[in-house]
């Protein structure tokens, strides 16, 4: 139900340059341990809670705890977070647009490594394409929440998914004949111990957070849809596993091409946008991959599998105490 929320610019764009500047390796390491231990069982505590309360982050609090205790504060703060997150998470996701546009005009044809980074300058410089792009995909946004769960997140969510993970595969299987391959797999699951810093574990638990949507208020909302007879730590393993997956994935695409063409590991938050192009420079339709391949990495998150609605008003069939109650399974 949560895969969607959890699977997106967090795996595709954030894993592999903060891996690629932590030094690879023991980081993956370290991320992943922090994704079993820490990430997995606060993700089935934010469900259980979602799930007992049948509200929002606040009003989960409120229910659970009463409406002047402190922990409601706790719920306002994880709807101030997905705020902040969605001010610097909208842009990254307009730059996606802006390239879909950049790939499919055959801006990056013929074009090396020095030239595909120096677009990403361009780009990452450009106060009107920053603001234009983040200002488009608030719309597209609103446009495709407006249609609701059912008619809106979920049937882009069924086309974007399933086309982000076959093109995943598809540069996978393109990296696998490069060059650079051993070699990026050395950096990715290689233990180099000199490379981590004290700094660098705690940035691996915090892309732990991050890409599992934790502390935010997700969660919590998409365990107010499971019904009660759902295994609430299956699911939790379940879109745990998926997310983990897609950003090593993620991870093996993006790093033989740096080190086949020559290009730095720790390039920061512009890594993918300086790789993913001169991979599909070298597939077939190309362009055209490369720019549904950015869309689907902005795409909506899926919705709770589960289905809610409100109870019809009291009939001689139906207790007035049951009425507009939420409904779930």
């Amino acid at each position: 139900a949560a895969a969607g929320s959890a699977v997106g610019l967090g795996n595709i764009w954030k894993f592999p340059y903060v891996t690629g500047t932590n030094g690879g390796g023991l980081f993956v390491l370290v991320y992943l341990a922090c994704i079993a231990l820490i990430g997995l069982p606060i993700m089935i505590g934010e469900i259980l809670l979602g799930r007992a309360a049948q509200s929002s982050p606040v009003g989960a609090f409120r229910k659970l705890a009463g409406r002047q205790s402190p922990w409601v504060g706790l719920g306002w703060m994880g709807v101030a977070a997905a705020f902040i997150i969605l001010s610097y998470y909208s842009v990254v996701a307009g730059w996606t647009m802006h390239y879909a546009v950049l790939a499919i005009t055959g801006r990056f044809a013929g074009l090396g490594p020095e030239r595909v980074g120096a677009v990403f300058g361009e780009v990452y410089a450009s106060a009107p394409i920053n603001l234009g792009w983040h200002l488009a995909f608030m719309a597209l946004t609103m446009a495709v929440v407006v249609g609701g769960v059912q008619k809106g997140i979920e049937r882009w969510a069924r086309i974007l998914m399933p086309a982000l993970f076959l093109m995943l595969l598809a540069l996978l299987l393109r990296g696998v004949f490069l060059p650079g391959f051993g070699e990026a797999m050395g950096f990715v699951f290689g233990l180099h111990a000199d490379r981590l810093t004290a700094s660098g574990v705690l940035e691996a638990m915090g892309q732990a957070f991050f890409s599992l949507s934790l502390g935010m208020g997700a969660m919590l909302t998409y365990g107010s849809y499971m019904g009660r007879d759902a295994d609430i730590v299956q699911s939790s393993i379940s879109v745990s596993f998926l997310d983990t997956m897609v950003a090593l994935l993620a991870a093996v695409v993006v790093f033989p091409i740096t080190f086949s063409f020559g290009m730095e590991p720790a390039g920061g938050p512009g890594l993918v946008f300086k790789n993913i192009p001169i991979a599909f420079a070298q597939l077939p339709a190309g362009g055209l991959l490369g720019s549904c391949s950015s869309c689907c990495w902005s795409s909506p998150p899926s919705p709770a599998r589960s289905r809610c609605w409100r109870s019809p008003r009291p009939t001689s069939s139906t207790s007035a105490a049951g009425a507009g109650a939420r409904r779930c399974w």
